[in-house]
């Protein structure tokens, strides 16, 4: 089985960069350079998408913001499901083939936006849409899981999420043009734009289905595994569960950057707009910088464990230090929240990592689809709980809603790793096999 290449240059820290950018944007493992390459028409699709899709529903469509948001929230109830679904569905038809299908179903959904014109033909869309979207990461970390063993899926996986950050802020940058243009048209052929390059993600994909029967041949441990696909439930399995449950409550972490962080900037600190922006680019640029080299360092389930522990305590420590920006002068302000995003991204990149390193490892090969379809509908769920959660505390309530949060997150931390120590594994289930 081939892994990534894990040697690195040792002469000069320069050295060093060029030649993780490289490997990063080009592996050398046929299966990672197929996923790096479709992730990146993908992830520039995202951010056209995301940059001008709230004002194409408004001024396009003519829904009001209310609307947007309930059928949003229906389809983010949607996508929690499809995430469970699609899990199973891999393990019986493979992982390769519901990628393709879902990306496929992804992009067909934003083309189909510009012809939605009521709220509920608008819905329908958008489930679609974010269901397949959601389906797409339980396929993708199945496939990680048949054609990585060990660190090396964590590592893959981090590599993807430096690619997709860098795209998405090139997709953010194109679909900027569309918001400075501000016409019908230019909106209308963004979304078109949009969903054309979910398609264009696909051609790369359609290699990985003979790439990971050609392992499965060649990998002893296994072929000598029983023929039927059927393995153990993660349904059956309570330490999966509850972990999976505690990540959906540090998942949050992305609405509280997305959502919570520009509204609280805006309306309860005395920083300037610009801030907003500030922050968002910082934690994009450190995102890149930190996941690989942290997903280095991060593997195995203990490790993993006390990373998503680490994780819960960082959040909520820039939780305390987003609060306290609101009782500063304008200059105090930006510097303490700008330390707060620091501490944000220090929290987010080691819990994504922490929670991708425990659902791989505790995933029997045999049911790796269905093992990632509940990780990714724990994702999924806070995600859509997130905006709840984060308006009826920190942007309600101030301090003590920012200390709810921090409680939550060290709440999370801590169950997890509690959780998961003293974890036996059942005797003959074979994880991390691929």
């Amino acid at each position: 089985m081939t892994a990534p290449n894990r040697s690195r240059p040792a002469s000069r820290p320069w050295v060093v960069v060029v030649h993780d950018t490289a490997t990063t944007l080009r592996p050398a493992d046929p299966v990672a350079a197929a996923l790096t390459t479709s992730a990146m028409a993908a992830s520039f699709s995202n951010g056209v998408f995301y940059t001008v899709s709230a004002l194409f529903f408004t001024r396009v469509v003519g829904l009001g913001v209310g609307q947007v948001g309930l059928g949003l929230t229906v389809a983010g109830a949607v996508a929690i499901a499809a995430s469970f679904v699609a899990g199973h569905t891999a393990d019986r038809i493979g992982a390769p083939a519901v990628l393709v299908t879902t990306t496929a179903s992804q992009g067909l959904a934003l083309l189909a936006y510009p012809t939605t014109a009521t709220l509920t033909t608008f819905t329908l869309v958008a489930c679609l849409a974010v269901a397949s979207k959601a389906a797409q990461g339980t396929a993708r970390a199945a496939v990680l899981a048949h054609a990585f063993t060990g660190a090396d899926r964590v590592l893959v996986r981090a590599r993807l999420g430096v690619v997709i950050n860098v795209f998405t802020g090139v997709g953010t940058v194109c679909g900027g043009l569309a918001l400075l243009a501000d016409t019908k048209v230019g909106y209308i052929l963004a979304i078109l734009g949009s969903g054309s390059f979910v398609l264009i993600s696909i051609w790369p994909l359609l290699a990985i289905r003979g790439q990971l029967t050609a392992r499965a041949r060649d990998d002893e441990a296994y072929a000598a595994m029983p023929a039927s696909h059927s393995g153990p439930s993660p349904l059956h399995d309570r330490c999966y569960l509850a972990v999976s449950g505690l990540n959906a409550l540090l998942a949050m972490h992305a609405g509280l950057l997305t959502v919570g962080v520009p509204l609280w900037i805006t309306e309860h600190t005395s920083a300037p707009t610009i801030t907003v922006t500030l922050v968002l680019l910082l934690n994009t640029a450190l995102v890149v910088v930190i996941q690989t080299p942290v997903a280095r360092r991060i593997h195995g389930i203990r490790r993993s464990a006390r990373a998503v522990h680490m994780a819960g305590l960082t959040l909520a420590l820039a939780c305390l230090v987003y609060s306290a920006s609101a009782v500063t002068s304008s200059t105090a302000a930006v510097v303490m929240l700008l330390s707060a995003a620091v501490l944000h991204t220090l929290g987010e990149v080691t819990a994504e990592i922490g929670s991708w390193g425990l659902a791989f490892d505790f995933a029997p090969t045999s049911s790796a689809g269905a093992y990632q379809g509940v990780n990714h509908a724990s994702v999924a769920a806070g995600a859509m709980l997130a905006p709840l959660v984060i308006t009826t505390t920190a942007l309600t309530h101030g301090a003590i809603g920012w200390l709810v949060l921090a409680a939550i997150f060290i709440s999370a931390g801590t169950a997890t790793l509690l959780v998961v120590r003293g974890r036996q594994l059942p005797q003959g289930v074979t994880t991390g096999v691929r």
